[in-house]
């Protein structure tokens, strides 16, 4: 899809607001009908709620997800293309710059069959794929399944969307029905550890054996955190070519030439006030996706190929900082908004602060995108903290133009605009090309293919601050860079910064047994992804099991207490618990010879055997299929646990009790040593 088409579905993102529900506009009813001759018609018929609808499967490339109907099953075989029946709709879409063809109020979808041995029954399985819009907004696409059974007599058995418990001899896939976080569909439950089946009967973590040991939980989250990062991003910009200049003009505009004064002082105000305001709401699309499709920032940081991506975007980020081109929104969209600032009164000073926003995109845009990119691949709870930053990011706009606002005379004070802002940016650029790394390292953890080592990693980083520490001191230049720059003191202070920044890293090129580089712990590759050791060897000495069932079997045979790690490939907090928590004198024994470690990694994406795939039951006749290992840990997590952030760390007996409550998050040693011997102790003297 084209950059402006994605432009224009953000803007309409906007307009749903902030306090977006999970919405489901389209209902589905599934039935078969006997055409006679041993001929069938598998008919999946669609009821829309007023203003909603759904695309035709004949929609032009560019304009919407198309529908699609398949259906399969055992003993059937399909008579042709499936077919659609109802009103059909077609009109110019500006959003997508081109005609759409979609069904409203009602649709229907048919696919003829018959039998490919008319004495014996068929199951028929109908899925259907489809996107549902309004005028403002598209719903994430989803995909539906639905099971019905045929008789070669004519008569149908009905039945429901679930599939039926299944026969020993039935296919190797099944369908469990478990409980999503936050879902009230009922769960059916099994005390036997079947690799199919996620929830575990006697694990109740709201009650455990043992209130010992209870360490408050840390929050995972810390949302003043990315709104001090956003602050200071804002700070940043505020010194770059794009927004620097402008500050002077603006506050100028509203102190100077009006009778006025205290009035042009509150219109500087409520600029600041728009600024922020408007920051505020980049971040509203984020909150609509997460209500409407709750695990896919999940999806998003644990992507192999979108973290490719963002590792490309922060390579595109640094070019732009560097100067080889500028990062700009399209000219009719500034255009626009500076038209609109004739409006006059506090429409027209809105539209001042939006037309900022705007203009300066080329500088501000891949400070955004890094906050975006570091906020999607780290976080459990993206769209909080998008919003925090970003507010963050505004507040800093709207603190200084307020105080230049109020106190003018200021102006006089700020420095000159000159070849110092393109050093900022240039700096930014390097920082640009380090986070890079950062997404391509994740890419090949989730990958499975450790090409990028902690060492390699590191020497990469050297490379990045011998540049910057050369381009501080005039060595190498840049497109915009003055042909004689003046080298001040401020440049060869940060200069000195980034050489000693070269030296810390270099202690991390030497074999240790004790963790280094604590600064970036959670950024670097883990430990064991090293040209000194082997993925295959296990963390600190330790090689934990990546099955929870193999995990209470071995627990059974050692007669010990199991330590469920819910861990990821992607998550920094679990780096930083096992190079810096795990690794102490007085914890690491305890995981090594008191507990079995079950490390469950919620982001891998390795196929799981066909014999162990399943499908979720959701309610609704929603099926979710797992598909991979991370699939299944992490809806066993979330059932189970009623908990999707990692780490998160739960000590259970080999028959599943939980034995005390579970912690959450990167906590200090103290905490996390007295949760484990809570737990330990408590076993060791109740076995």
């Amino acid at each position: 899809m084209k950059f402006k088409n994605w432009f224009l579905l953000i803007l309409m993102f906007l307009a749903t607001g902030i306090n977006a529900q999970i919405k489901n506009p389209v209902k589905f009813k599934f039935t078969i009908n006997e055409l006679g001759d041993n001929q069938y018609e598998a008919v999946l018929n669609a009821t829309m709620e007023s203003g909603w609808h759904i695309y035709s499967k004949d929609i032009p490339e560019d304009t919407g997800i198309p529908t699609e109907y398949k259906v399969s099953g055992k003993n059937i075989e399909l008579i042709g293309k499936f077919t659609e029946v109802g009103k059909k709709h077609e009109e110019f879409s500006e959003a997508f710059g081109g005609t759409i063809v979609y069904y409203s109020n009602s649709a229907g979808f048919k696919q003829k069959f018959k039998l490919k041995d008319g004495t014996k029954p068929g199951d028929v399985v109908a899925e259907i794929t489809y996107q549902t819009c309004d005028d403002r907004v598209c719903l994430a696409p989803n995909t539906l399944e639905f099971n019905k059974q045929v008789t070669p007599k004519g008569t149908i058995e009905e039945t429901t969307t679930e599939t039926p418990e299944p026969s020993k001899d039935s296919a190797k896939t099944e369908t469990a029905v478990v409980t999503p976080v936050k879902s009230n569909v009922p769960v059916k439950e099994t005390s036997k550890l079947d690799p199919k089946q996620l929830k575990i009967t006697s694990i109740n973590f709201e009650k455990p054996l043992t209130d010992c040991g209870v360490a408050t939980e840390k929050v995972a989250e810390n949302y003043w955190t990315y709104l001090l990062l956003g602050f200071i991003g804002g700070l940043i910009a505020l010194l770059t070519p794009c927004v620097f200049p402008m500050i002077p003009l603006t506050v100028s505009f509203f102190t100077k030439g009006s009778l006025n004064k205290a009035k042009g002082k509150r219109d500087a105000f409520i600029y600041g006030f728009f600024i922020f305001l408007i920051f505020v709401l980049l971040s509203v699309p984020f909150h609509i996706i997460d209500g409407i499709a709750g695990n896919i920032f999940n999806e998003i940081s644990t992507s192999v190929w979108l973290n490719i991506a963002f590792f490309i975007i922060f390579i595109f980020f640094a070019g732009s900082f560097f100067g080889y081109y500028d990062i700009t929104l399209p000219s009719s969209i500034a255009n626009k908004s500076s038209k609109a600032e004739e409006a006059g009164g506090i429409v027209g000073i809105f539209f001042m602060a939006l037309t900022l926003v705007i203009v300066s995109f080329s500088c501000t845009g891949p400070i955004l995108g890094s906050l975006l990119g570091s906020a999607v691949t780290g976080s459990a709870n993206v769209p909080m903290l998008l919003t925090f930053a970003l507010a963050g990011f505004g507040l800093a706009w709207a603190i200084i133009f307020g105080l230049l606002a109020l106190f003018p005379q200021a102006l006089q004070s700020l420095p000159k605009s000159g070849g110092w802002m393109n050093t900022v940016k240039v700096v930014l650029g390097f920082v640009e090309l380090a986070l890079a790394l950062k997404f391509l390292s994740k890419a090949d953890l989730v990958s499975k293919t450790f090409l990028l080592k902690r060492e390699l990693f590191i020497v990469i980083w050297i490379l990045v601050a011998l540049g910057l520490a050369l381009y501080l001191f005039g060595v190498i230049r840049f497109p915009h860079d003055d042909k004689k720059p003046k080298i001040s003191i401020t440049r060869k202070i940060l200069g000195v910064l980034g050489l000693g920044f070269v030296i810390y890293l270099v202690q991390g090129l030497i074999p240790s047994e004790r963790p280094k580089l604590q600064l970036l712990s959670g950024i670097l590759p883990p430990l064991n992804v090293s040209y000194f050791h082997d993925e295959k060897d296990g963390i600190l000495g330790m090689h934990p099991e990546h099955d929870f069932f193999k995990a209470v079997e071995l627990a059974k045979k050692e007669d010990k207490p199991i330590l469920i790690d819910f861990t990821g490939y992607g998550c920094e907090n679990c780096r930083k618990m096992e190079e810096f928590v795990w690794s102490e004198g007085d914890i690491l024994p305890i995981l090594q010879n008191d507990v079995v470690l079950a490390s469950l990694y919620v982001d891998d994406k390795e196929e799981l055997p066909e014999d162990q795939k399943t499908k979720i039951d959701l309610g609704d006749g929603q099926v979710k299929k797992v598909k991979t290992i991370g699939d299944r840990w992490s809806l066993f997590q979330q059932v189970n646990f009623n908990n999707n952030s990692q780490p998160h760390y739960v000590l259970i007996t080999p028959d599943g009790k939980v034995i005390n409550t579970p912690v959450s998050g990167y906590m200090p040693k103290g905490d996390f040593k007295k949760f484990l011997e809570c737990g330990v102790n408590y076993y060791k003297n109740n076995k």
